[in-house]
Order: C-alpha cells, then structure tokens, then sequence
C-alpha cells in the first residue's frame, strides 16, 4: 500500500477552507468537495441559480482531475450536498447529468444541509481510479 499523495493544484480554485484538492492512494483519488466559486477570482460573487452553481462545481471538479490527468470517466463516486434540497434536487440533477453519458454514471449520495461555506447553493465531492 503506498503513502497518500497531497494535491494541492494551481489550476483549481483556491481552497475555502485548510484542506488539500486531492489526496490519492493505490490509484484511488479522493476529491474535496468543490464550491461554485470563480478558479480565477474568489471573490466574484457566486453564480444565480442551482443550475449555473452546479455547472460551476462540475467545471470545478474538471479541472481538478484534468490537472490529474483523469478525467470525469475515471470517477466512481459522488456525494451531492444542497442547501434547498426540495426546490433545487430536479435541476441540479438536470446539470449533474448532463457531464455523464447514461451508461457511464457514478454511484452517487445527494442530501440536504442546513448550510455550505461560501453561500453556496450545492457542493458536490468525488471518488475518481486511475486506469
């Protein structure tokens, strides 16, 4: 089993909190969980709307993994977190899909919190394998 590995990446958005991008081990990559906020400048506000927040995030997470060389296809898992969980869960589901062919989907958790960092609306986390 090897050491973990610590990304903190230069192309992802500056963390919010004290936490690294990724962190990877025996091929597993472990995503933190991205914010809607800007990669280029963290104090833009955030973007109206679950659906744009949830593209944000997605983009985000893109970047995340490319940086890796991964992509969204090597993801195995995600966990979904909303603020407004009954009024945004259908479009938030309708943005989420829309970066996965159907037959290529993660498993994946959604819930409801009372709250996230930064405001945001939804905050989405990953599991990705190398091949």
């Amino acid at each position: 089993m090897s050491d973990p590995i610590f990304h903190f990446l230069s192309a992802a958005p500056d963390p919010v909190a004290p936490f690294s991008h990724a962190v990877e081990a025996d091929g597993w990559v472990q995503l933190t969980g991205q914010m809607p906020t800007d990669p280029d400048d963290l104090t833009k506000p955030l973007a109206d709307g679950i659906e744009a927040q949830t593209r944000r995030v997605m983009d985000n997470l893109a970047l995340v993994l490319a940086e890796l060389g991964l992509g969204l296809e090597h993801v195995t898992s995600a966990r979904v977190y909303l603020t407004e969980f009954e009024r945004d869960y259908q479009a938030m589901n309708e943005a989420y899909a829309s970066y996965f062919p159907t037959d290529r989907r993660p498993a994946r958790t959604c819930v409801g919190v009372t709250g996230l960092a930064v405001k945001a609306l939804v905050e989405i986390d990953m599991v990705a394998r190398r091949p």
